[in-house]
């Protein structure tokens, strides 16, 4: 299983505006094969602050999601919405375990 995590900055005053295309970009990516999650959130203490956490397959179900056209569309409205500071790291991990 590949775990990404990471986040991304939007201003305060565009997070209605970023919505619509967070929501879009949620729905197209959970319904590609292989996406096992795949969430934004907002930091409750730091205002403007998107956490995102994504579970895919294996690496080629990531490797696919990439080349999908919301992606494609997501990266051209990436500067339009005024995001920044964009970390986001993938981690190859196993199924995990529950205590």
């Amino acid at each position: 299983m590949i775990v990404v995590v990471g986040s991304f900055r939007i201003p305060p005053s565009m997070i209605e505006v970023v919505r619509p295309a967070m929501e879009a970009m949620i729905s197209a990516s959970r319904a590609e094969e292989g996406c096992i999650e795949y969430a934004y959130g907002f930091d409750v203490l730091d205002e403007g602050l998107v956490r995102v956490s994504e579970k895919w397959r294996d690496r080629a179900a990531l490797e696919a999601h990439l080349r999908t056209a919301h992606i494609a569309e997501w990266r051209a409205q990436v500067s339009a919405l005024a995001m920044s500071e964009r970390n986001l790291t993938a981690h190859e991990t196993d199924d995990g375990f529950y205590i």
